[in-house]
């Protein structure tokens, strides 16, 4: 059995003793550990503010959210969103949630992002907002992409949960819109339990972020501000004073306490995974039977994706038998074609054109993991594991 999982924990001493720290100190919700982290996390990948949440998919949330709320130029029900056909749920979600109309687009084979040609055809006069995600650590073409989009008033977010780290043209993946999530789930380049990230530069959408995070209420607002203008010196009226329809999307502060120390190793994680990912390439760059993710810019590789060549002599079902076979954990590419789940027929959507690319990958795909320590060893027994499908393509 070789042993090789999906994830694996990024923890040591230095975690536990932050989690300590904070239950020593009494004080469990978001507090000044959250405020910390927010300012490191800004620092780490240049952008002006960030707003810490329980999770990615609440950081979608709140930043489609808030696109609702700005002064000028708000998003309406009924408002046009292109989006990928290959994500995860949470991409989704909160565009149907707040009566977007969703248009799906074909990916690309070997990036698994946008089709960029079938992007371009996608946009139209009608098209307000159009959601990137950076699939599995890889970070999308934005040059042309803001070519694509031109002078049109269109609203560009990064649902980057799964490529922190990741780089183009030098510059950090979830920057190039105007918000970016991220996301520190388990299985992430960084764990803080639960919890996620909103990064912009706008203040306006900031100080929306800090209201929809909590209640919707003015207590976290600065006093002079985007949403209410100025704020009473009052703290008492202020304390339960509501102005958006909001949520509570805090993160507690072991959450944050950890984000720090995690922050800390981030730079280490990423060089040892893509130390991983260059020999992952040489051993399946010329693989017979599968095609791997062509790397745009600076991947940071959340794992590694292999995608049946239609001439290899097994099928996926085979292929995934004998991975669990041996120990080794194996998901399909996120979710697949997302269009063919049943809850899309609750969605306002639409499918741009024929969605290849995407169905190729939602029966021909799988991935497995990429970790924050030296896997060549496992990636070898991978190798050698497919070595014994026999010829004729039986497990």
């Amino acid at each position: 059995m070789i042993r090789y999982p999906l994830a694996s924990s990024s923890w040591d001493e230095s975690e536990r003793r932050a989690v300590e720290k904070v239950l020593d100190s009494g004080m469990y919700t978001m507090g000044k550990y959250t405020a910390q982290f927010e300012r490191e996390f800004s620092r780490y990948i240049g952008h002006k503010y960030s707003i810490m949440v329980n999770s990615g998919s609440s950081a979608n949330l709140l930043a489609v959210a808030a696109l609702f709320y700005k002064k000028d130029g708000a998003l309406e029900a009924g408002d046009e969103v292109i989006v990928p056909a290959v994500s995860w749920a949470t991409t989704y979600y909160p565009l149907y949630q707040y009566g977007l109309k969703l248009k799906f687009v074909d990916i690309d084979r070997y990036t698994l992002n946008y089709d960029l040609d079938a992007l371009k055809e996608a946009v139209t006069g009608h098209t307000r907002m159009i959601m990137i995600v950076n699939l599995l650590g890889n970070p999308n073409d934005f040059h042309r992409i803001k070519q694509i989009v031109g002078n049109r008033n269109i609203v560009l977010v990064e649902d980057n949960c799964e490529s922190l780290g990741a780089e183009y043209d030098g510059k950090q993946s979830g920057t190039f819109g105007v918000m970016g999530t991220f996301s520190f789930f388990f299985s992430h380049h960084m764990s803080t339990m639960e919890g996620g990230m909103i990064a912009t530069d706008d203040e306006e959408l900031y100080h929306i972020l800090l209201s929809l995070r909590a209640h919707g209420w003015t207590r976290n607002l600065p006093r002079e501000n985007h949403v209410c203008s100025t704020k009473s010196d009052d703290p008492f009226e202020e304390s339960y004073r509501f102005i958006l329809p909001g949520y509570n999307v805090r993160p507690m502060e072991m959450n944050s306490a950890v984000g720090l120390e995690q922050l800390k190793k981030l730079p280490e994680f990423l060089r040892v995974r893509r130390e991983n990912a260059d020999f992952f390439q040489q051993r399946f760059k010329d693989h017979p039977w599968f095609t791997i993710q062509k790397e745009v810019g600076k991947s940071s590789w959340f794992g590694f994706s292999l995608l049946l060549k239609s001439e290899a002599p097994f099928n996926r079902k085979e292929a995934v038998a004998l991975l669990q076979q041996n120990g080794i954990e194996c998901r399909p590419i996120v979710a697949g074609n997302f269009t063919r789940n049943a809850v899309v027929e609750r969605f306002n959507c639409e499918i741009h054109g024929k969605l290849e690319n995407a169905d190729y990958i939602h029966e021909h795909g799988f991935f497995v993991g990429n970790h924050h320590y030296d896997i060549q060893e496992k990636i070898s027994g991978l190798c050698r594991i497919f070595d014994q499908l026999e010829q004729g393509g039986r497990v």
